[in-house]
């Protein structure tokens, strides 16, 4: 059982049952001699043993089976029930079947099975235990008189037996079906996200579609700017304030055309599988070098920690967007509170490559932490959000994840997590 993500199946109902089984055997035990020894009533102590001699051994098997690797189906948990449903009724038979107040345990295995098997297994389940009952009203050895325990009024011996009794089911029912109300709820939590993600690549596919057609569209327009601006250069060329503006323009209008060419290779190279060998250092210098030229007034910090830098990864152009859109928001966080720098940083964590991204502005909130990349959102006035959704759709592709945090000192803390698995054959990713 692991909190929220605990699982109801077979293999879970197997294990559970093992262990409340010896719970279950150590009660036997200790109620047994209760009665012979505490109480000095005459009961078949050694019936009694043999029943729950047979029970510990089927403990055991129980253990050793869940020990091995092979699957477990629905009938086996079935099969556990039906055994201990069968020496319950066979220790309640000897000490006053129906009567015996512990004889309402045997409700409990219904509700175990109905936790994880399907309607046939718990019909059969439940069938049994009714049977087993019924059987135990008519067939049963009497247990002996026993008179009023304490001062006069006070509880009897099946009355404190009923209330341990109602007081185990209590326990046991409650037990199970929080956890399952808490599994049920983990379940519809992804099931949110899966749809939030749903949601957002939907949104990214109709973006990508636009996006080829608009490619296509912005090339001419681009190539007749970069044609008038090479000429305006050299028809002004005696006025430095104006040519270098001209020149900063070019750099622009040609940085332009290489993002829509990149926006076709990142198409082109996704269909076709192919991903480029590099090591990590050379990567983010890559991404730094891009990250320049779109925001030459940003200074980058980076950090490259243990021995990230020399791994050897196979990069996608879809991975380096990722980065760069993280730098880009970050920079864009950073000036709004009047700082140029943004930090980052290359390291392992584990079997994984790990990015933190970090910004000296004012710092998400909770919410939006929460719900980083799930949404087209921005808390930028001019932002379409859209980088944080493809970089998170990214990091999903390879199998990883992007998680936001507050910075120490301020700021926010982007850090993108990439199983170095999957960085080294990324077509897992795919």
């Amino acid at each position: 059982m692991r909190g929220s993500s605990w699982s109801h199946g077979p293999r879970q109902l197997a294990v559970t049952l093992a262990w409340l089984r010896l719970c279950a055997i150590a009660g036997q035990v200790f109620t047994v001699a209760f009665v012979s020894y505490g109480l000095g009533l005459e009961i078949p102590l050694g019936a009694l043993f043999a029943g729950i001699g047979v029970l510990t051994l089927f403990a055991l098997f129980a253990f050793w089976r869940l020990g091995m690797d092979w699957p477990v189906t629905r009938l086996e948990p079935v099969v556990h029930i039906t055994v201990d449903t069968i020496v319950l009724s066979y220790l309640l038979y000897l000490t006053g079947g129906a009567t015996n107040p512990f004889a309402s345990l045997l409700v409990m295995p219904i509700t175990l099975a109905a936790t994880a098997l399907t309607v046939r297994p718990v019909a059969f389940v439940a069938t049994l235990a009714v049977v087993a009952y019924l059987v135990l009203m008519r067939w049963f050895v009497p247990l002996p008189a026993v008179a009023d325990i304490g001062e006069p009024g006070g509880y009897t011996l099946h009355l404190i037996g009923a209330a341990i009794s109602f007081a185990i089911t209590a326990a046991m029912l409650g037990f199970f079906i929080t956890r399952l109300a808490r599994a049920l709820r983990a379940q519809q939590a992804e099931a949110d996200l899966e749809r939030e993600r749903a949601l957002r690549d939907e949104g990214i596919l109709a973006i990508a579609t636009q996006s080829a057609s608009t490619a296509h569209e912005l090339n001419t327009p681009l190539s007749t700017m970069r044609t008038l601006l090479g000429e305006l250069a050299r028809e002004h060329a005696a006025d430095a304030r104006l040519s270098a503006d001209i020149t900063l323009l070019a750099g622009q209008a040609e940085r332009c055309r290489n993002i829509l060419r990149d926006l076709v290779a990142v198409g082109s190279n996704q269909l076709a599988g192919i991903a480029e060998p590099m090591t990590v250092g050379e990567f983010v210098g890559r991404v730094r070098e891009s990250f320049h030229l779109l925001r030459p007034e940003i200074e980058v910090g980076y950090t490259g920690e243990d021995d990230a830098e020399a791994l050897t990864i196979h990069v996608i152009p879809a991975l380096s967007h990722a980065l760069v859109n993280l730098l880009n928001n970050a920079a864009d966080a950073s000036l709004a509170q009047g700082s140029d720098r943004v930090e980052l940083r290359a390291g392992r964590l584990g079997d994984q490559l790990k990015f933190r991204v970090r910004d000296y502005g004012a710092g998400m909130q909770a919410n939006v932490q929460r719900s980083i990349g799930m949404r087209f959102q921005t808390t930028k006035g001019h932002g379409l959000g859209l980088g944080l959704a493809l970089a998170k759709a990214t990091a999903e592709r390879f199998g990883g994840s992007l998680v936001a945090s507050r910075a120490q000192g301020g700021g926010t803390l982007q850090c993108l997590l990439l199983p170095l698995a999957t960085l080294d054959n990324p077509a897992h990713g795919h």
